[in-house]
């Protein structure tokens, strides 16, 4: 195990060297991020959305509609995108006071989301391979930063997050390749990058706890071999409302330099941007095994 860092938990988001921490090593640990209610009201709105109660799921597995429980149900599911569009339970953790306060400390006071997901993670599903999360949503500042959010105590047997400290400082995007390991979820990984397994942290936190991390920053999760239960956690990706977003495809006749995904939701402060308006592009979606979306 890596002696690089001992990663320590923040009580409050206003610590002083709370942004010291997060700006050396590229993580925080934010303990009690959203209570023990919004963790059931999570997980809870987790079996809804699975049944198609909330609204329509994209690339549902077909033997969802027929599964004979709630349990049944939940391990045809390893991610879904976007649960914050039909789940109350999930806007209200994109708006989650204390992760709010870290993000605006981090970021700046004007913050903007344009990402959730939700991963259910039973036993035997698979972990993500290390990758970096501004590979899959650029934005112009460097400003990209996830809050993965726990909603079950997260542990090494059940597949925890795995972090390489101060992986992002360098703010390089390192080369990325296909991969088939079936323990990994996701089709590509990064590489070549000046640090091995053995300087890899495990981020062992208990439910409602969250990890505030750099969109740089390496990292990956292994396979739950538990045997029993989920590894259960909400993943919402913020950035700076002043940079523009390309992210998506880029539409016909756009320049690149002014293409700016406009999907997003304001948590705090003011959009210098609203004069363009907001769009509801995205849907909720289960994620296909091996799809390139990868996050943990």
């Amino acid at each position: 195990m890596s002696t690089l860092i001992e990663p320590r938990v923040f009580t409050a988001p206003d610590e002083d060297d709370l942004k010291a921490a997060y700006d050396r090593d590229g993580f925080v640990i934010l303990a009690d991020a959203i209570d023990a209610d919004l963790v059931a009201a999570l997980n809870d709105d987790a079996a809804r959305i699975c049944r198609g109660e909330l609204g329509e799921v994209g690339a549902a597995p077909p033997g969802a509609a027929a599964a004979a429980s709630t349990d049944e149900l939940l391990r045809q599911f390893l991610c879904i995108h976007q649960p914050h569009k039909i789940s109350a339970a999930a806007r209200t953790a994109l708006h989650a006071p204390r992760v709010v306060d870290v993000v605006t400390t981090v970021i700046g006071p004007n913050v903007k989301a344009m990402q959730s997901m939700l991963f259910i993670k039973s036993e035997g599903k698979p972990g993500q391979p290390w990758h970096q999360d501004e590979f899959f949503i650029p934005t112009r500042d460097r400003s990209l930063t996830a809050a993965w959010i726990a909603l079950d105590d997260a542990t090494i047997e059940n597949g925890c997050l795995w972090v390489l400290p101060r992986s992002h400082r360098d703010g390089v995007l390192y080369p990325d390749r296909e991969q088939d390991d079936p323990t990994f979820d996701c089709s590509i990984e990064a590489y070549d990058f000046p640090w091995t397994d053995e300087d890899a942290v495990p981020v062992q936190i208990p439910a409602g706890t969250a990890v505030v991390f750099n969109g740089y920053l390496l990292h990956r999760s292994l396979q739950n071999s538990g045997r029993r239960g989920y590894r259960r956690a909400l993943t919402n990706h913020y950035m700076s409302a002043e940079s523009l977003l390309p992210w998506q495809q880029m539409p016909e006749g756009v320049h690149i330099g002014k293409h700016d995904y406009r999907d997003i939701v304001m948590v705090a402060g003011r959009d210098p941007y609203a004069y363009k308006g907001v769009a509801d592009i995205a849907r909720p979606h289960s994620r296909p095994d091996k799809d390139g979306g990868c996050d943990r």
